[in-house]
């Protein structure tokens, strides 16, 4: 099957998932179009008791799709570059402090937390795994999602200084957990010894120089737009901001999320926007960059559904994945609560922020292409399915619930 075939697949199912979303269920959009799909999926395992067709032309459409390289090389830069263009720069600048370190060392912190509670919850049911694999798990699940945060903060009317932690965690620390993966997956494989010199040059060299490109980068395309008034050519210019950015953070071995996200606070903050947009080009520039991120939003949470097929269904993966989502919740309460507690007295935060950004860190796409990068002997397929439990968990039952947490305990 081409590209433009499975492209064209994935757009159709999108358009019709979506109009059956908006038209009959009304769900947010990402919680409704992967609903509908794991249904759709669902319905196709029914079927496949009387004829197997259907299901197992499914599974070679899924078979033919590199999720990991889609998402984590393709999509994610769009879509980030997309979320912090329109990201309240000021409040971010303002709460800078507080959400570097929930994006450094609560992910960090979380990452070693679970990876106990893993370990422990793994053997007592009788799955004995070494505990170097649970701390990779770890890794892998401990960003919140940047895609599935964004596109649902934005429905249930988060207070501003809220909304603006939770994003700015979300945007930032998938490249610090990307950091943590590639360190723990190279100890897993047996690659060597990994010292603290390593370490630190692997973060620096990812998300410090990630984030000095996206800083370039963010300003050059200042300065070129600023140099013209053609809205036309602008729209093309982030274009190729987002494009040629993440070709050249891929062959420099940078982090590309981030320096999508840093550009995208750049070219996005009010004082540069008034100083190189144009009224008309700012409205193009911002709804161009709205219908890519519904676009892609729509694509990836419908390919989120699907991935379903790949699953291994033993009973015991399944029973580790329901156990491992109250640990998981309660991991996340323990790494943000001593940043909290420090930064509370400082900064004016909203009452029970932990509880709220406990329940409002979701996890999406960004860790099950984690978990498909692994190999057999770091048991994929057992993480794969706890991975994928706990994902769909965060973004219907969260994401739903997510309003109602905020109004309850932000008072």
């Amino acid at each position: 099957m081409n590209l433009f075939t499975i492209i064209t697949i994935l757009v159709v199912f999108s358009a019709v998932f979506g109009y059956i979303n908006v038209r009959f269920l009304k769900m947010p959009n990402t919680i409704g179009l992967m609903s509908i799909t794991i249904a759709f999926t669902l319905i196709l395992f029914g079927l496949s008791y009387f004829d197997s067709t259907l299901l197992e032309k499914e599974k070679q459409f899924i078979a033919g799709i590199d999720f990991e390289t889609v998402l984590l090389d393709v999509m994610l830069s769009f879509l980030l570059f997309a979320g912090a263009l329109h990201t309240n720069f000021q409040q971010l600048k303002v709460q800078r402090k507080p959400i570097l370190t929930f994006a450094t060392f609560g992910t960090i912190t979380s990452t070693f937390i679970i990876g106990v509670f893993i370990y422990y919850l793994l053997q007592g049911i009788n799955l004995n795994v070494d505990f170097i694999y649970c701390l990779l798990f770890g890794a892998l699940i401990s960003p919140t999602d940047p895609i599935a945060v964004l596109g649902i903060l934005k429905k249930v009317g988060a207070p501003k200084i809220l909304e603006t932690k939770i994003v700015g965690e979300s945007l930032f620390n998938d490249g610090v957990g990307v950091v943590i993966f590639l360190t723990i997956y190279q100890i897993a494989k047996g690659g060597g010894e990994v010292s603290f010199g390593h370490i630190a040059e692997l973060f620096l060299v990812e998300v410090v120089g990630g984030i000095a490109l996206g800083l370039a980068l963010g300003w050059i395309t200042f300065r070129l737009l600023k140099s013209i008034d053609d809205y036309d050519i602008e729209v093309i210019i982030t274009i190729a901001l987002v494009m040629g950015g993440t070709v050249i953070a891929q062959q420099l071995h940078l982090s590309a999320p981030l320096a999508m996200v840093t550009a995208g606070l750049v070219v996005g903050n009010d004082t540069n926007r008034e100083a190189s947009m144009s009224g008309v080009t700012e409205q193009y520039v911002d709804k161009f960059w709205e219908l890519v991120d519904i676009l892609l939003n729509t694509i990836l949470f419908v390919l989120i559904g699907m991935e379903m097929l790949i699953l291994t269904f033993d009973g015991k993966f399944i029973f580790a994945g329901v156990l491992a989502i109250p640990l998981l919740l309660f991991a996340r309460y323990l790494s943000l609560m001593l940043p909290i507690k420090f930064f509370a007295k400082k900064l004016d935060f909203v009452p029970n922020t932990n509880i709220i950004m406990t329940w409002g860190g979701l996890r999406g796409g960004i860790s099950i292409a984690l978990a498909l990068s692994l190999t057999q002997e770091m048991h994929r397929d057992l993480f794969l399915v706890i991975t994928y439990i706990v994902v769909v968990f965060s973004i219907i039952v969260q994401g739903l619930t997510v309003g109602k947490v905020i109004k309850k305990f932000a008072k």
